[in-house]
């Protein structure tokens, strides 16, 4: 394994520990601190694929404004957990019946592929000065 392959797996590792940190946490604050954590990860992932303007863009943009925005509306309000917590229970087999049809549908698809769908073909045609496409 080379170096680049371990750095993707460590990035995805920490990227899906942090995702999964941001649903289970118990505070807001450090919800949003993992949610931090997770887009600096996928920036990452996105420098390794060579597609450094979205790496950029979702460090400038999600990092440097709206995750800063998040933090600080979230410490400045006075969320009580109690109240938010009170009808998990009463909800949790409707939301886990629905989270295990997503999670077949991408296994269905990770699994089958795309079957089926056919490779688009490249069309070289030119469009004359009335708008008519002339095949050439």
């Amino acid at each position: 394994m080379d170096a680049k392959t371990g750095f993707f797996y460590l990035f995805s590792v920490v990227l899906l520990f942090a995702a999964f940190r941001v649903i289970t946490a118990r505070n807001p604050v450090h919800a949003v601190l993992y949610l931090i954590l997770a887009f600096s990860q996928a920036a990452a992932v996105w420098l390794l694929l060579k597609a450094e303007f979205l790496a950029i863009a979702l460090v400038l943009v999600y990092l440097g404004a709206v995750m800063v925005l998040f933090l600080f509306v979230v410490m400045m309000l006075d969320i009580h957990i109690d109240t938010v917590r009170k009808g998990f229970w009463k909800h949790f087999p409707l939301a886990a019946l629905i989270g295990a049809v997503i999670a077949l549908e991408m296994a269905a698809v990770l699994m089958g592929g795309f079957r089926g769908m056919e490779e688009p073909k490249a069309v070289a045609a030119m469009v004359d000065a009335a708008g008519h496409v002339v095949p050439y």
